[in-house]
């Protein structure tokens, strides 16, 4: 009989075990490291990673350990730089490793035994070279470029030759050609023989992109990884990068992870972007796994943005990141003009109507000389609640602390949070009034106005569309209204963040923000980081044609146009806005001052959720003070109940990342057995730590 040989194998072990680590098992032969392979895990056959290779075990040892059943020998091993990220990952957010090991593989890859995944990668052969990809085919043309961004890519390979891959802020504003810097670095990468990965922070970017690099790379092989594909093209792309048959990789926060042997250039387009953090399992931060990555690979890593988040903008101004600038439009087009439409002075109009007189006539203005305009407002469906105006009733959701929002079309109420709809009633549910009206205002209700307000200069009602999560469920909705306003077939966009960012519209000369006040004074410190963020960004999609720059404007209605934060809006001042919001951090000791992470507890029950993190808070007692850690009192968190489930977070603080993870990884081990403890008490359903949370 052959000698077994001990393999370290990393599996998704159940949520409420406390094992993280990868498990010891039998094999026949010592198998690589990156080995996909089946085990049996209880009664279940379930997939794993081979993580390490050990010795013959001890006869003499009392343990029986459990045999490899299958492995997946007909695909390459994955390299070992990508078992380090994700044994970073697994440790810096405190999960298992099983658990982001197999949480970011294809769930169809796990499915497939060996003689199945070898014929997959034959057909994937065979299709890649039925048109053979042309590596020394000269790229299409590329356009004459700025003085600027000659500059930045003059810098940004210099950098790159030196013996350390660079992490690069490119701060550039909207429209600055930063996304031609994206392709020349991608063009440089694979001339050297290397892969380019590109992240974007939503999918419906990702059809754009996709365009703009295959317009540019004819020949090459360029997948797509995003949450929107079917779970075959999704192994299909990720077979491609693996095996090194792709050559660019375009995708959202999971392609972060994309197994890819040649990798030399790392792009996190619009880096600011709370999209690239996970908000459920492992709450990691692609934007920041990027930048490990590419430490880890050698590999440069450009993050670019019009409005860097402030950690980026810090750490570049301490010299850890390169800064390179593209501080001017291309064709030296001017920004949008901006203009504070102050409605403490607007006259109050019967029916509550959302658009000013001042921003009603430049949107009809706009209407008549052929331009475009957008209006913006993030808030979706026809109105945020209904009330009753006689006994006070509104349209609370039976199962969570938030209202219920008004569909006019299909006439719902709508939970935008657990999905529980039902049909407006006819009358108040408590009194029995008639007059049940909606109260606030949603992009729905905001087209139905705009609708009725805007003519076109024959007199016919002006062209509305809208562009939010409610018109774009569809498939291929979304790109057909794209395409509309690309045609010019639309007068006026109306739609939430969505529209904002990212999108290249010739035609819009006007971009109005109706109601962005709310976040002015929210509790959560990065609030106003991401208003200011997204008005930026939205101005940006204003005169983005330098022949129309001249005459682009972003309209802002705000009741509070002595704000600082406006002040910087119209200057378009990024540097006096991220100075002011970092003076404020610095003095309250907040991030990227000091380190946060969240312990958050669900319960059937307020009491039960509380009393879980009041007894963690008294097991850390002590050796949080001695680890520099503070904890804070447990408090409900921004919507407490969702689903009939209560949630309660508790806060901690340290001026020092690894004071943080040390004692993280000492104290979540002890709360794995404080919640077995209280299964004799009204016991906790889930808790999961958020480390670097993006709101308090």
């Amino acid at each position: 009989m052959p000698e077994s040989t001990s393999l370290r194998v990393a599996v998704d072990t159940p949520a409420h075990t406390t094992v993280g680590e990868p498990l010891t098992y039998l094999g026949d032969v010592a198998l690589p490291a990156g080995t996909l392979v089946r085990v049996p895990l209880g009664r279940r056959e379930v997939a794993g990673v081979v993580w390490s290779a050990g010795e013959a075990p001890d006869p003499a040892m009392e343990v029986e350990f459990k045999h490899v059943l299958h492995a997946l020998t007909s695909l390459p091993p994955l390299p070992q730089r990508w078992l380090e990220l994700v044994e970073f990952t697994a440790s810096y957010y405190q999960r298992g490793i099983g658990e982001v090991a197999l949480s970011v593989l294809p769930p169809e890859l796990r499915k497939l035994d060996d003689g199945q995944v070898r014929q997959r990668v034959a057909r994937l052969h065979k299709a890649l070279t039925a048109v053979p990809a042309a590596p020394d085919v000269a790229p299409q043309t590329a356009p004459t470029l700025s003085e600027a961004q000659q500059r930045v890519l003059s810098e940004l390979s210099q950098a790159a030759s030196q013996a350390v891959a660079p992490t690069v802020m490119l701060h550039g504003i909207t429209g600055s050609g930063k996304t031609e810097i994206y392709l020349q670095a991608a063009a440089k990468a694979l001339a050297a023989g290397r892969q380019a990965l590109v992240l974007v922070p939503e999918i419906n970017l990702t059809p754009q992109l996709e365009a703009r690099f295959a317009e540019r790379f004819a020949g090459r092989r360029i997948v797509s990884m995003h949450s929107a594909l079917t779970p075959s093209q999704r192994l299909r792309s990720w077979l491609a990068a693996h095996l090194g048959l792709a050559d660019l990789v375009l995708g959202t926060r999971l392609a972060v992870f994309a197994s890819m042997p040649r990798l030399g250039l790392i792009v996190v387009d619009e880096e600011h972007d709370s999209s690239y953090k996970q908000q459920e399992g492992a709450r990691y931060s692609a934007r920041d796994l990027a930048i490990y990555r590419g430490k880890l690979e050698g590999a440069t890593v450009l993050l670019g943005s019009a409005t860097p988040s402030l950690e980026t903008w810090q750490r570049a101004q301490e010299g850890r990141y390169l800064r390179l600038s593209l501080p001017a439009r291309i064709g030296d087009g001017a920004l949008p003009r901006v203009r504070l439409v102050d409605m403490n002075l607007q006259p109050r109009v019967k029916g509550g109507a959302v658009i000013s007189p001042p921003l009603l006539d430049a949107l009809n203005q706009r209407i008549a000389c052929g331009d475009q305009s957008l209006v913006f407002l993030n808030r979706r469906g026809y109105a945020p609640v209904l009330h009753c105006g006689d006994c006070g009733w509104k349209s609370a959701c039976a199962h969570c602390s938030v209202w219920r929002v008004f569909h006019k079309l299909d006439r719902t109420l709508r939970c935008h949070h657990c999905g529980y709809t039902e049909r407006v009633p006819r009358a108040c549910p408590d009194c029995g009034n008639l007059d049940i009206a909606p109260m606030g205002r949603g992009t729905e209700r905001l087209e139905e106005q705009l609708a009725e307000l805007l003519k076109r200069p024959d007199g016919t009602p002006a062209r509305i569309a809208r562009i939010d999560a409610d018109s774009t469920r569809a498939r291929g909705s979304l790109e057909m209204q794209l395409g509309a306003v690309h045609a010019g077939e639309v007068d006026v966009l109306v739609g939430t963040q969505m529209i904002t960012k990212g999108h290249d519209f010739r035609r819009i000369t006007l971009v109005a923000a109706v109601n962005p006040d709310a976040s002015l004074f929210s509790s959560d410190f990065r609030a106003p980081e991401r208003l200011f963020a997204l008005l930026m960004q939205a101005g940006g999609r204003a005169g983005r044609d330098a022949a129309q720059a001249e005459r682009s404007e972003m309209w802002v209605q705000t009741w509070h146009p002595q704000h600082a934060l406006y002040a910087a809006l119209r200057g378009h001042d990024f540097d006096a806005f991220a100075a002011t919001q970092l003076d404020e951090r610095r003095m309250a000791g907040l991030p990227p001052f000091s380190h946060l992470a969240l312990l958050r507890a669900e319960a059937k029950t307020a009491e039960a959720a509380r009393g879980f993190l009041q007894a963690a808070s008294r097991l850390a007692e002590g050796d949080a003070e001695a680890a520099g850690v503070t904890l804070y009192q447990p408090v409900p968190t921004p919507i407490a109940r969702v689903a009939d489930v209560e949630r309660m977070q508790l806060l901690l603080e340290s001026p020092s990342r690894q004071s943080m993870q040390r004692f993280l990884a000492w104290w979540l081990p002890q709360l794995h057995h404080e919640r077995q403890a209280r299964a004799g008490h009204e016991r906790i359903l889930r808790w999961a730590v958020d480390v670097d949370p993006l709101a308090i």
